[in-house]
Order: structure tokens, then sequence, then C-alpha cells
């Protein structure tokens, strides 16, 4: 079985973004990227497939400039055995990267796909639904445990009642949650082995995908600051100003 993973270059969790003065967009000029977190998860699955004989091969997949060949190569350094790089230096909407990664997935025929469940920078949550949708295939979003049965796919799902679980025929699109696992870290040997790994390159013209503008950001602003709360004396002076200051209660 082979597994394809999408995976997305994004601003490092731990560093604070700016706005452009133009408020055209965000400021990534001398920010640290790094691999989008649930996406490390989504390739610790994969690879924790194939280390228990399910999956055959892990392939890692991403759109964008040249510069997210070095998230391609961690993905690889993590255990994906090859990469594949649809290069454009456009800055492409949700729905026009499903459209190249089924591209992607129809010429690979991975029998299952894993998403991270949202990118950190867009927070959208709606590449791998669309990509589910356009490839007509089962999907199950917030997985937080995934068992492979012969031609199934068993998945536990996070809800907002709990747990629930579905079984799909594969092929199938998985997108996976924060409690599915702790991704390893690279080691050393594994980074140089990466550098070795096959990373292919192809250009949307490759894939036979045309795209439309299905969407423009008009403006981009950081959100308000928070004012500086205040002490207060007693629980009846906090009620009063619920009550006629902030209208709450």
């Amino acid at each position: 079985m082979k597994v394809l993973v999408p995976v997305k270059r994004v601003v490092d969790a731990n560093v604070k973004v700016r706005v452009k003065a133009d408020h055209s967009n965000v400021d990534t000029a001398n920010l640290k990227m790094a691999l989008n977190p649930f996406c490390e998860i989504a390739v610790e699955e994969a690879v924790r497939l194939k280390e228990a004989g399910i999956a055959t091969e892990v392939v890692v997949v991403s759109v964008g400039t040249k510069a997210v060949q070095e998230q391609l190569r961690t993905a690889m350094a993590l255990g994906a055995d090859r990469a594949i790089h649809v290069e454009t230096d456009e800055e492409l909407v949700p729905l026009s990267i499903a459209k190249l990664l089924l591209a992607v997935q129809q010429k690979e025929q991975a029998q299952l796909v894993v998403f991270g469940k949202q990118s950190i920078d867009g927070d959208n949550n709606q590449t791998g639904q669309m990509m589910a949708a356009l490839a007509d295939m089962p999907q199950a979003t917030f997985a937080s445990e995934v068992k492979v049965e012969g031609d199934n796919i068993v998945v536990t799902r996070e809800i907002d009642g709990g747990l629930q679980t579905l079984k799909m025929p594969l092929p199938a699109v998985v997108s996976v949650d924060l409690r599915l696992n702790e991704p390893r870290y690279a080691s050393l040997p594994n980074i140089m082995k990466a550098k070795r790994k096959p990373l292919d390159v192809h250009t949307i013209a490759d894939l036979g995908v045309t795209l439309k503008a299905h969407q423009t950001v008009l403006k981009v602003t950081p959100p308000a600051e928070r004012k500086a709360g205040i002490m207060v004396s007693s629980v009846e002076e906090l009620v009063e100003k619920l009550r006629n200051e902030a209208k709450v209660i």
C-alpha cells in the first residue's frame, strides 16, 4: 500500500508574525520556516504504517516555491521514502491545492492520502475535504487513531460529543488530529540520508491542471490588541462592572 502525505511550509509556530505595512499579506521575510506541525503528525503516522509492514512506500508532496524542498527533505528525514515538489511562485487557495494534489494522487495511485487537519498559517481546514470530494474518495477527519484492516481503514474521530469510529474502503483520505501520535525527531544520520532520497519536481502544466482565481485577498490586518485589565476591590464591584460596563450579565 502506497501512502501519500501532503505537507506544507509554514512560519515556525514559535515565531510572532507581522503584517506588511501595506496590509497586503503577512511579512515572512527573515522568519524561521518549518514543517506544519499537523503535517509532521501525518508523516509520522504514515511512517509507522510502513514500519508495521502495512505500507510499502511513503511519498510526501508539497506545492510552492523552491523553498519548500527544505520541508520535503525534513519529511524524508522523518522517514518518508521520496518526495514530489509541485513548483509554483503563486500563492494558491485551498481548492487549487486540492486540484493539484488530486492530480498527484491519480499519477501515484496511492491507496491512502494522509493530511494534517489544517495548516497553522491559514487555519482553513479545507484542502483535505476538497480533495476527497474531487476524487470521490471516502474520508475521515480529526483522526485520533488509524488502523488498516485488509482493504478497509478504521478511523477513530474526535467529535464534539466524544469519539466516533468509521470504517471505510480503500483508497481513502484521512486528516489527522493533534492526539494521534507524537512525531519523532530527525536524527543526524537520517538527515544526511534524506539528502540522497529522490525528490521529483513538477510544474502545474506537467500535471495538466488548469487553475482559476477563486478568491482575492483584499486586506490583511493584525488582531486588535487586548486592553489592559483592571483590579477590583470586591465581588460587588466586579458584578457592577460586568453588569453596567461590560454588559455581559
